[in-house]
This record gives structure tokens, C-alpha cells and sequence, in this order.
């Protein structure tokens, strides 16, 4: 056999300069749509890198809006099989948070904001206060609405008022509901005055052991609240989206660009929210230009995402009308059919990239909104350009998702619908009484649950005679809690930056801008390849 001469090994590192290009392609080269037409998440893969780190180190930090980063690049979509003030309480726990649909009563919408916000607290501004003269029903009652019973008592029953007691719920337990709580109530209390630092105070309730340490100034009048149950949970979720300033949970909300969502907004920002967003199909409206304006005039310091859009032209608008955030994607979501209904649209990966591309010369970043069904595809969307991702049918199904589990078909499922489904567009009109036959409590007052509603305005079909589905509905697999998902999400996109070589979110899109992250087309067939193949059987666990 012949032998041939090799180059030395020792000098591999210097023989690789003498390439002309670099492996692969620049992520211009692959978004270029005039040769590749519009692209998918499915269409390309990025190349790995060295790794010389843990995966643990990865810092997955970015920015939503203008002034809000989250400790984890997670959203929730504000449809109502997804988010409520539970999904939206335990996304804002793990680092992301959730953005409240407006498919429901304005007052409903509001309570929901309300609860996340009251969830976790730093300084509580705004405790809930009772007099001595209330009542443990009153008690019972805040319990069971907003979820906590440590409440303080003054003589006035408000905030201000001079500190004379609290109530917890060993206080009111067993106890007729009719007793007032100047009979129940601890008056052996622990406090500290009022110009403590949050630190000082943590270190009072823990050393005093108890729930609640009421904040005072040198009359003993009231001025704020800390609890215990706070502190323990900065241990068990720290990377809680928190605002710096109250240190409370961050609470989002979707509102429509109709006159009625005006007062609906006035609610929700009496609530405590922080970020409003503008829920269109399609953004580029002079209705959600209009409500920009209104918003920044009216609510200077909210922060407002708008959308949706796929097109720098739809971007441009709204940037110039003042939105702190962009989101991105029409027709890219798994229960959505308007680039099939109505012909309009963008394959997801082309928008990001191209919008994001734009709008962050304007420091606008933007959220990838639809076709996120995998870890994969959340990393390729931070590298195209995305400040998060917003989901739906990824976290539908999960227990703090809307709605009941059933059966269907062997397997536990929960219902999922797009916004743009007819049942959506339905939602809130008012019932036929032969349609609640058998579906009444026996003793249960009825309610009416007419209001705007928000799959219509969505997709301008208000005044439609006829309604034209931009949406399906069906059901998810149960997925279990998102308390065990969303930090799956998150160790994955952790570990595929590590196989990038890159130590975070920011790292990674610098390194796209300047070619360091590499990336390559794949045909169907390297599709298939990619995935499971060759198998009679499989069982796929995605994390344990």
C-alpha cells in the first residue's frame, strides 16, 4: 500500500487559518430569503463551539422590553387555555412570566393581576387591613380570594391607622365566622421601624420566627408589611421575575385596541401591572396605533408590547408610535391557520430574524411568538435575534394551564384552542337557556359572563356577519406542572449554548452578528436524520 505524507498534527490549529470561510454559513447567508425562500426553526442548525465551561454557568438573562429583563427567556401567551393568574404566578417564580388573556370580564382580568402581584412582596405598600370590628368571615374571605390570612389590624382599618394587632389564620381557624377580630387577634407583636432596609427586616422575621413583621413609624401607625412566606420563597425560586423596585412579582396582561379596553387598562393598572400587551393578529393597525399613543400619554411608565408583526414595515410603525417591545409570528403557532385561511403571514424564523434585526437599531427588543414546540427551537429563536419566546401549545396541558383534564382516546388531555377558533370568538356571549340544561349547581346563584370579546377584536371580526376561523380547537397531552417543565426548558437551553461554546443569551447573539456562531441549511432528508429513525418502537421521556 502506498504511503502518504500527512501534514503534522501539531500544526492543525495554524492549517485551519488557510480556509478561505469559515464552516458553515453567516447567519445573513442563511436568512437570505432571495435564495432560501422564507425559513422555519426546522430548516437549519447552528455548529457547535469548544466547551470549557459547566452548563450550570450558562446565564440565560435577557430583555423583553425596553427597562424588564427576566433571569430566563420564558413567556406564556395570553390565550384562555394557557394563562390565568396561576400560570402566570408560577411563570414569574421560575424566571419567566405570563401574560394574563383578556377573554374574560375586565374585573376578572384585574383580580388576576392582583394575585400575582400580592403573590410575592418585598415591602408590601398596600396590605390588606382590618379593623377590630371586622369579622373572621372578612378574614375567611380574603383567604380564599386572594390566598393568604396574615392580615394587621389598626384602629382605622387602613394603612395609616396605628397598629393594635394581627390575625393569622391559627387565629381564625375553628372559630365562628361571626366573631369579631378584636377577640381573636395576637397582640404580642414584633415589628421594626419604618426606614429599615429590606435585609434589616428579613433578619427581624427570621430571628422572631414568626409570619409577619409589620412595618411602623415612631407613632406606631401602620406604613407596610413583610412576610415570612416571601422570604422562603426568594430561597426556592431564585430567579423569580421580580420588580427592582417593590420587588414584587412581575404582572402582565393582554389588552385589545378598542374603546372599551381604555377602562379595562385603568383597572389592570390600579392592580399593580407592570407590562400591557397589544394583542392584534395583525399590529399594523391605525386601532393599535392610536392605543399606543393613548398608553404612553395616559401610563408613561408602563411598558407596552406591540404587535403582532413579521415585516420591518409593520415594525416601523410601532416603534415609532412608542412600544417598548415587539412581539413577532402570524400563523406560525400549532393551533393557528391564518397563512392557510387568509394567505398572510411569514414562516416564523425569516420574521424574527428580519424584525429583530431592525428593531433592535432602536434598542426595541422583540418575542418570538408561535412554532416554539421544543427546547431546539427556543435557542434557535434567541439566536435569530429574540429577546424570549412566547408559548402556548408547549406549556396548554400543564396543571396551571385553564380548564379540567379528561380522556380522549386512552390518554389524559386538556382542552387547547386557538384565538382565532369559532368557540373562542364565542366565548362571553351571552348562553341560551337551553344550553345550560344540566349544567347548573343545584343552589348556584348563575352569573353572567357577557363581555367584549377578545378573540373578535383580535382579528377585526366584530362586525362580522359571518365569522372566519383563524384557528382550531382540540386538546394537549398532560404535561404535568410547569414547576418540573419550565426548569427543563431551562437546563436545556443551558446545555445547547454549551454546545455552542457560548456562556449566554447575549454572548450568543453577539457571536451571531459577528459570524463566531456558525450556522447550516438542512434538507428534509437531513430533517429526518435529525430525528428519531429506524426504530419499530420508542419511548420518549424528555426529562426526569
Amino acid at each position: 500500500m502506498t504511503s502518504k505524507a500527512y501534514l503534522d498534527p501539531s500544526k492543525a490549529l495554524e492549517h485551519l487559518k488557510t480556509y478561505d470561510r469559515a464552516d458553515g454559513l453567516h447567519v445573513s447567508e442563511l436568512m437570505d430569503n432571495r435564495v432560501h425562500g422564507g425559513l422555519t426553526y426546522n430548516d437549519f442548525l447552528m455548529l457547535p463551539g469548544k466547551i470549557d465551561f459547566s452548563a450550570g454557568e450558562v446565564v440565560t438573562e435577557s430583555r423583553i422590553t425596553r427597562n424588564v429583563v427576566l433571569k430566563t427567556p420564558f413567556m406564556s401567551s395570553p390565550m384562555d387555555t394557557v394563562t390565568e393568574a396561576e400560570m402566570a404566578i408560577s411563570m414569574a417564580l421560575l424566571g419567566g412570566i405570563g401574560v394574563i388573556h383578556h377573554n374574560q370580564p375586565a374585573a376578572a382580568q384585574a383580580a388576576m393581576v392582583r394575585a400575582v402581584k400580592r403573590h410575592e412582596n418585598g415591602f408590601i405598600n398596600e396590605p390588606v387591613v382590618f379593623s377590630p370590628n371586622h369579622l373572621v368571615e372578612d378574614v375567611l374571605d380574603i383567604k380564599e380570594r386572594l390566598g393568604f390570612s396574615g392580615i394587621p389590624i389598626t384602629d382605622t382599618g387602613s394603612l395609616g391607622g396605628k397598629l393594635v394587632g394581627i390575625v393569622t389564620n391559627r387565629d381564625v381557624q375553628f372559630r365562628d365566622p361571626a366573631t369579631p377580630l378584636s377577640a381573636v387577634m395576637t397582640t404580642d407583636l414584633v415589628t421594626a421601624q419604618e426606614g429599615v432596609t429590606l435585609t434589616e427586616a428579613n433578619t427581624i422575621l427570621r430571628d422572631s420566627k414568626k409570619g409577619k413583621l409589620p412595618i411602623i413609624d415612631k407613632q406606631g401607625r401602620l406604613t407596610s408589611l413583610l412576610a415570612r412566606s416571601d422570604l422562603l420563597k426568594n430561597q426556592e425560586y431564585p430567579l423569580a421575575s421580580k420588580s427592582p423596585n417593590t420587588k414584587q412579582l412581575y404582572a402582565a396582561a393582554a389588552i385589545g385596541t378598542r374603546p372599551a379596553d381604555r377602562d379595562r387598562l385603568r383597572l389592570l393598572v390600579e392592580a399593580g401591572l407592570d407590562i400591557v400587551v397589544l394583542d392584534s393578529s395583525q399590529g399594523n393597525s391605525v386601532f393599535q396605533i392610536d392605543m399606543l399613543h393613548w398608553i404612553k400619554e395616559t401610563f408613561p411608565k408602563l411598558e407596552v408590547i406591540a404587535g403582532n408583526v413579521v415585516t420591518r414595515d409593520q415594525a416601523a410603525n410601532l416603534i415609532a408610535a412608542g412600544a417598548d417591545g415587539l412581539r413577532v409570528g402570524m400563523g406560525s403557532g400549532s393551533i393557528c391557520i391564518t397563512q392557510e385561511v387568509m394567505a398572510v403571514g411569514r414562516p416564523q424564523a425569516t420574521a424574527v430574524y428580519n424584525v429583530a434585526q431592525f428593531a433592535s437599531q432602536f434598542g426595541v427588543p422583540v418575542i418570538a411568538d408561535g412554532g416554539i414546540s421544543n427546547v431546539g427551537h427556543v435557542v434557535k429563536a434567541l439566536s435569530l435575534g429574540a429577546g424570549a419566546v412566547m408559548m402556548g401549545g408547549l406549556l396548554a396541558g400543564t396543571t396551571e394551564a385553564p380548564g379540567e383534564y379528561f380522556y380522549h382516546e386512552g390518554k389524559r388531555v386538556k382542552a387547547y384552542r386557538g384565538m382565532g377558533s369559532i368557540e373562542a370568538m364565542e366565548q362571553g356571549k351571552p348562553v341560551p337557556p337551553s344550553m345550560l340544561k344540566g349544567k347548573t349547581t343545584l343552589g348556584a346563584k348563575s352569573k353572567s359572563t357577557t363581555h367584549e370579546n377578545a378573540a373578535t377584536s383580535r382579528y377585526f371580526s366584530e362586525s362580522s356577519a359571518v365569522k372566519v376561523a383563524q384557528g382550531v380547537s382540540g386538546d394537549v397531552q398532560d404535561k404535568g406542572s410547569v414547576t418540573a417543565f419550565l426548569p427543563y426548558l431551562h437546563a436545556g437551553l443551558q446545555h445547547s449554548l454549551q454546545d455552542m461554546g457560548i456562556k449566554s443569551v447575549d454572548a450568543l447573539q453577539a457571536g451571531v452578528k459577528d459570524g463566531a456562531v456558525r450556522f447550516e441549511l438542512r434538507t428534509a432528508s437531513a430533517q429526518l436524520e435529525g430525528g428519531v429513525h429506524g426504530l419499530n418502537s420508542y419511548t420518549k421521556r424528555l426529562f426526569a
